[in-house]
């Protein structure tokens, strides 16, 4: 039995699980979600607790009932506490700022680079170098995160771009001037 899988998932009154065929809906204070099962795995609930099954012992069948279970009690978390991702901008002159349903950041490119925001995500500005990305979704908060981050990845010789708060870039020395002036006649 997969050590994650068999775990159960407790939850609030407030949470509400609905298992429809193949589908599996998540309801609660912050909105819903909503996933596939995978074939060969159900989902029992039953007084404030959900479990996921499995129908084998197959290694795939164990690898996607500690999949299905984590994705579950995601959603969970999801709709009842929210996640967030924080990033912090660092270089001279880079900034962000939020524009209609627009996030534009300057990040040292001859213009400005537009990113839309997705329905169900919020970025908030705590300072023009500091964001944080919310929502619901684990994977959507994540995946924007990253594409923000991919603007203008962490350099490791000035430590400049965008990169996750108390995330450690590995600074690497540039080249020396030792040798300047070797050649010269």
């Amino acid at each position: 039995m997969s050590r994650i899988g068999k775990l159960p998932i407790s939850f609030s009154s407030e949470v509400a699980i609905e298992v429809n065929g193949d589908r599996v809906r998540v309801n609660g204070p912050k909105g819903s979600l909503e996933e596939s099962l995978v074939h060969f795995t159900r989902i029992e609930v039953q007084d404030g607790e959900a479990c996921v099954l499995r129908e084998g012992d197959e290694k795939a069948m164990r690898a996607a009932h500690g999949l299905m279970r984590s994705l579950l009690q995601n959603m969970v978390t999801g709709v009842t506490e929210g996640f967030k991702k924080d990033l912090e901008i660092l270089g001279v002159g880079y900034r962000a700022e939020l524009k209609g349903g627009d996030l534009v950041l300057s990040v040292g490119y001859s213009h400005p680079v537009k990113m839309k925001i997705e329905d169900g995500l919020e970025v908030v500005l705590r300072s023009p170098t500091q964001l944080e990305v919310r929502g619901i979704d684990k994977q959507r908060v994540g995946q924007f995160a990253a594409e923000i981050r991919k603007v203008r990845p962490p350099e490791p010789y000035k430590g400049k771009g965008i990169r996750y708060l108390g995330e450690y870039v590995r600074r690497k020395v540039g080249k020396s001037g030792a040798t300047a002036g070797v050649g010269r006649a």
